[in-house]
C-alpha cells in the first residue's frame, strides 16, 4: 500500500511525552496546516505522543456538558479541551498513545473510507505486539469485539487532513468512570466489568504492562510498513511551534472553543437519537412554543450539510409536529443520520417538552 494520498519515502516523526491538553491539540492543528496552504509537496508527518496524566478530550461535534463531568475533573486535575477531528470523549495520559497523521486529503475519499485505510497502519503495529484487530463501526479498533483504539478525522477546507487515534496501552477505567458520563457508570456496581466487556488495553491482551512509551516503537513500524514509508525523526518547524502556540491561546484555551456545542440557559432541552453515523442528541432552546435554537451534538466523524440544515431551518419554527416534520423531510437530515424521519420528528418533539418544562 502506498499510503493514503499514494505518498511514501520519507515521512517526518514527531514523538513526545507529558504534553498539555491544548498545547497537544494546538500543534497537531498547526502540524496540519502546512499541507495545502502553501507547502502542497511536504511528505507525511506522524506524530506519536502522550498527554499528561490526565487530559479529558471530547471530540469536535459532542456537547461537552453530556458528556463530561467537570467537577470531578476539577477534583481530579483531569485537563479538558475539545478535538478539531470527531468521533467520542476520551480519557489521554501516559497509559494511552496519541497519534496524529497529517497529510493531503485524499481527493473523492469519504472520511469513513479514509479512516479505515489509516486504521491498517495501527492493526499492523498492534499485530507486532501479538494483538489481532479490525476496523469495526464508524471509528474503532477492535480486538476480540473489544474497543481497543479509537479513531476521528477532520478534512481542512484548505486540501489537508487531520487523522487522530488514542491507542490504549493502558486504562484507568475508575478515572475514565469518574470524569466522562459514560453509560456504564449508572450501573454502579457494574459499572467497571460493564466497561471491560466493551473495551480492552494493550496491556490486558498481551499480559505484560504497557503504556505509551512502550507500544509507540510497534505503531511506527505499522505505518511505515503498511505505507512504505521510512521515518525520519524531526521537530515542529518555527512557523508550527508559533502557529501552535496561537492556537493553544486562541482557540483550544477559550471557553467558546470548548463549549462551543454545549446549550445553556432556561427552556432549554434535548433527546438522544441512535443512528448508524452515531448516538446523536438534539438540543433545543425555546421561547413558549417557538424553537430560538437547535444544536445536532454527536459523535460524528463529520457533521453532515443536511445535519447543518436542520439546525438552521428549526430556528424560529414552532414546535408543531407538521412544521417539525416539514423541516426534517426539507433538510434531508434523517437519510444523512441513516434513520426513518419520523425518529428525527419524534426526537425534536421530545427535545421541546424537556425544554418547556424547565423554562
Amino acid at each position: 500500500m502506498n499510503g493514503v494520498t499514494g505518498v511514501s519515502g520519507e515521512w517526518r516523526l514527531l514523538v513526545g511525552d507529558g504534553v498539555a491538553a491544548t498545547d497537544g491539540l494546538a500543534l497537531d492543528e498547526a502540524l496540519m496546516t502546512r499541507y495545502g496552504r502553501g507547502r502542497p509537496d511536504c511528505p507525511p508527518t506522524l506524530r506519536l505522543y502522550s498527554y499528561r496524566s490526565h487530559c479529558a478530550l471530547v471530540g469536535r461535534y459532542q456537547d461537552l456538558a453530556a458528556e463530561v463531568d467537570l467537577d470531578a475533573c476539577g477534583r481530579t486535575g483531569t485537563e479538558v479541551s475539545r478535538r478539531l477531528t470527531g468521533g467520542g470523549a476520551i480519557v489521554m495520559g501516559r497509559g494511552q498513545l496519541g497519534v496524529a497523521y497529517v497529510d493531503r486529503a485524499p481527493a473523492g475519499r469519504r472520511p469513513r473510507a479514509i479512516i479505515e485505510d489509516l486504521s491498517a497502519a495501527l492493526a499492523a503495529g498492534l499485530a507486532q505486539l501479538g494483538v489481532t484487530t479490525a476496523f469495526h463501526g464508524k471509528n474503532d479498533l477492535e480486538t476480540g469485539g473489544r474497543k481497543i483504539a479509537g479513531l476521528g478525522l477532520y478534512l481542512d477546507p484548505a486540501g489537508a487532513m487531520l487523522f487522530h487515534a488514542s491507542v490504549l496501552a493502558d486504562l484507568d477505567v475508575e478515572l475514565m468512570l469518574a470524569v466522562l458520563r459514560v453509560p456504564a457508570a449508572k450501573l454502579e456496581g457494574k459499572a467497571i466489568a460493564a466497561v471491560t466487556e466493551r473495551v480492552t488495553t494493550v496491556s490486558a491482551e498481551t499480559g505484560r504492562v504497557h503504556d505509551a512509551t512502550t507500544v509507540r516503537p510497534a505503531i511506527a513500524a505499522g505505518f511505515a510498513a503498511t505505507f512504505g514509508a521510512r521515518l525520519g525523526p524531526g521537530s515542529p518547524d518555527e512557523a508550527e511551534q508559533a502557529q501552535a502556540k496561537e492556537l493553544a491561546l486562541g482557540r483550544y484555551g477559550s471557553p467558546s472553543w470548548l463549549e462551543e456545542r454545549t446549550m445553556v440557559g432556561d427552556g432549554s432541552g434535548s433527546a438522544l437519537l441512535k443512528a448508524p453515523a452515531g448516538l446523536a442528541r438534539i438540543h433545543l432552546t425555546t421561547h413558549g412554543d417557538l424553537v430560538k435554537s437547535a444544536i445536532v451534538a454527536g459523535d460524528f466523524n463529520e457533521l453532515a450539510p443536511e445535519v447543518v440544515a436542520l439546525e438552521s431551518g428549526l430556528r424560529w419554527r414552532r414546535l408543531d409536529e407538521d412544521a417539525v416534520a416539514a423541516v426534517v423531510r426539507g433538510s434531508g437530515a434523517a437519510v444523512a443520520l441513516g434513520v426513518p424521519a419520523e425518529r428525527v420528528v419524534a426526537a425534536v418533539l421530545e427535545a421541546g417538552r424537556q425544554a418547556g418544562r424547565r423554562a
